[in-house]
């Protein structure tokens, strides 16, 4: 699955962001199925815009972006839905759990969209992983954020997909942490033959990446 940036650009940041000299912004490329992509995004540069308009979250910008020889603007209703059930997944910079429900509730949603693609198991075995397992049966809002940001990356583990796009995922971790969950995710991609997005602040070593940009 490619995916394909035609010169989008942001309406609202337009002027402001055509002054910029962007590798992204306003420019064409075509990622294919298992990049690793970072993109370095200084503080105002749209890096949480980029990511929902990936995800369809957004729909306030110029140019075209595809996936999968598609326009993202034609994928609607029950079409979207399956693509973000099977095909994408994401880990939200503002992680977006519902803070009644227990940690494990939170990633077991996402785990029953559809025919799962893991036993619940495996929620138990990534939380260990990552050190969070004796906060499952906790409510996500009590938990730390550097909790709830483990629990948003099992959350986005736990479901089949193709692409992962991933929005500052270890803001909150330290260096070990951010160790063990770098390790997960690119487990977990290399095993699916998927590619990553990841928008972040500074350069870093967590994975292995095949494709660098600057926002």
């Amino acid at each position: 699955m490619t995916i394909e940036f035609d010169h989008i650009i942001p309406t609202p940041l337009k002027d402001r962001f055509l002054q910029r000299n962007s590798d992204v912004w306003n420019n064409s490329l075509q990622l294919n199925q298992g990049d690793f992509v970072k993109i370095k995004a200084p503080s105002g540069t749209g890096k949480t815009t980029l990511v929902h308009i990936l995800y369809k979250l957004r729909h306030d910008y110029e140019g075209k972006i595809t996936i999968n020889n598609k326009s993202v603007i034609e994928y609607q209703g029950d079409e979207l839905a399956a693509l973000r059930q099977s095909k994408l997944s994401i880990i939200f910079q503002d992680l977006r759990l519902f803070p009644n429900l227990t940690a494990r509730e939170n990633i077991e949603l996402k785990r029953v969209l559809q025919t799962p693609f893991y036993e619940s198991s495996v929620i138990d075995s990534m939380a260990d992983e990552l050190g969070i397992g004796h906060i499952l049966e906790q409510k996500a809002g009590l938990c730390s954020y550097g909790e709830q940001q483990r629990i948003a990356i099992i959350r986005a583990l736990i479901q089949p997909f193709e692409w992962l796009f991933m929005d500052e995922p270890f803001s909150h971790l330290d260096i070990e942490n951010t160790r063990k969950a770098a390790t997960l995710i690119e487990s977990e991609c290399r095993k699916r033959n998927a590619g990553f997005i990841i928008t972040d602040l500074d350069d870093d070593i967590h994975f292995t990446y095949n494709r660098h940009y600057i926002l």
